[in-house]
């Protein structure tokens, strides 16, 4: 009954009903109408109506009460509402285009993983993970790169604590060339074994200069050399091995040169003895020649330094420099090539050849006996002296041409020596080694 009610209410072809179509299925309206069905006419004649205006009254002043409560939020409703109109377009625009473009957000997602990936090959990605690595191992490249600055410091403060700097100084050598070992293709680390090279040259160059020094004590000489053997171990050759190789021709070279130096400094006396010995040769054309107090100071003095100077280096050399036992003497003679000579095998002969050509210069010039006596005295100690070492060169004063008159006095001199020198033989105990200068002594 109440679908027919509703069929004649609204038709099907009604305004109305093509309107609002949810009305069909509203159970309200089904309910109502199915109320007024089971009502008498009577009842709907009388009461309906005023039943009608009872609820539509209640219902005004529900909505009038309701308006008066919620009057705000129903005009703020109303107008976001209305905002609607223009906004749902809006989201609905961008929603489209968000779906366009999540195909090509993945497509670009899916690329740059690809790219960037761990395994992947990319330079940019190399560059960073090279940049990661310098970051966490700074600290150690840092360290890396002041090794040349502590060896320069090592070997520049050498001078004042060298048993501890220089120490340190091949120490650090050491480590640079470990790191050139294991790193050999690496720049910074050849960079580093360049300047270490640099510093260690300079470091020979202090070590040769050392060798220089005047006083040089034998405790000095064996620490510089064994340094040197360190800094340049190709100076110490193997095969003069036991006979110092290069190293101990450097060791000679640098006591000559020091010694040369020492003897150099008597240059005004020997500009002295020149000019007696020049004035001896005028004077000997016509009457007697009685000088030569210079040419004795400047030969006293010359004698003096060479005997000190040629006893201390041969004798710190063989100290520093031993010679091979026969066991290396048994094996070398098997090899055709022979081993490299001693370097100071030829070095007396040198040294003597230097004293002699003084003495063949300046000593026909003195011509008071007891000032002769005196040189060839102090002569024949210093040949003693490098006799002890196996350079007695004694028998080569006979060569120097003192004049005809003074071959008794010489003669003298030579036996009064040999006297001394027997007696002093006869108090050390006749001992067959290397013992002091005893004119040191």
């Amino acid at each position: 009954m109440a679908d027919l009610f509703q069929e004649f209410l609204n038709p099907p072809n009604s305004a109305g009903r093509r309107s609002n179509d949810k009305a069909t299925s509203d159970p309200v309206a089904l309910e109502y109408l199915s109320t007024l069905a089971s009502m008498p006419l009577s009842q709907l004649e009388s009461s309906e109506q005023q039943s009608l205006s009872q609820s539509s009254h209640s219902l005004l002043l529900s909505l009038q009460a309701l308006s008066k409560r919620s009057h705000k939020s129903i005009i703020s409703s109303a107008e976001n509402h209305s905002h609607l109109r223009t906004t749902l377009p809006v989201l609905a625009t961008s929603t489209s285009d968000l779906t366009a473009a999540i195909p090509k957000l993945d497509n670009e997602a899916v690329k740059f993983s690809t790219t960037y990936h761990k395994s992947g090959d990319n330079e940019i990605l190399n560059a960073r993970k090279r940049a990661l690595l310098l970051t966490r191992n700074v600290e150690r490249l840092v360290d890396v790169l002041d090794l040349p600055t502590l060896l320069s410091t090592a070997i520049s403060t050498g001078s004042s604590a060298p048993a501890a700097n220089y120490a340190s100084a091949l120490d650090l050598n050491g480590h640079i060339r470990r790191l050139h070992g294991l790193y050999p293709d690496s720049p910074l680390v050849n960079s580093v074994s360049t300047q270490a090279d640099d510093a260690m040259q300079a470091m020979a160059k202090n070590l040769i200069a050392s060798l220089r020094t005047p006083g040089l004590k034998l405790a000095s000489a064996l620490r510089t050399t064994s340094w040197l053997r360190r800094v340049v171990p190709e100076l110490d050759s193997a095969g003069a091995a036991g006979n110092g190789g290069g190293l101990g021709a450097l060791f000679l070279v640098c006591r000559l040169s020091t010694l040369i130096n020492m003897l150099a400094a008597l240059e005004p006396l020997r500009e002295l003895a020149e000019q007696e010995r020049i004035r001896q040769q005028q004077s000997s054309k016509g009457s007697a020649w009685s000088g030569g107090q210079q040419t004795e100071r400047y030969l006293k003095r010359y004698i003096e330094i060479f005997r000190e100077q040629s006893f201390a280096i041969v004798s710190m050399f063989r100290s520093i420099f031993p010679t091979p036992t026969n066991e290396a003497h048994s094996k070398a003679g098997n090899d055709p090539l022979q081993p490299i000579p001693s370097a100071l095998s030829t070095f007396p002969f040198h040294l003597i050849e230097m004293l002699m050509e003084t003495l063949r210069t300046y000593l026909p010039t003195v011509k008071d006996q007891p000032s002769r006596d005196s040189l060839l005295t102090q002569v024949l100690y210093c040949a003693g002296s490098l006799g002890r070492l196996g350079g007695d060169f004694g028998i080569l004063l006979a060569t120097i041409d003192v004049g005809e008159e003074a071959e008794d006095e010489w003669v003298e001199v030579v036996k009064r020596h040999r006297l001394m020198a027997g007696r002093l033989e006869s108090i050390v105990g006749g001992k067959d080694k290397i013992t002091p200068d005893p004119i040191k002594a």
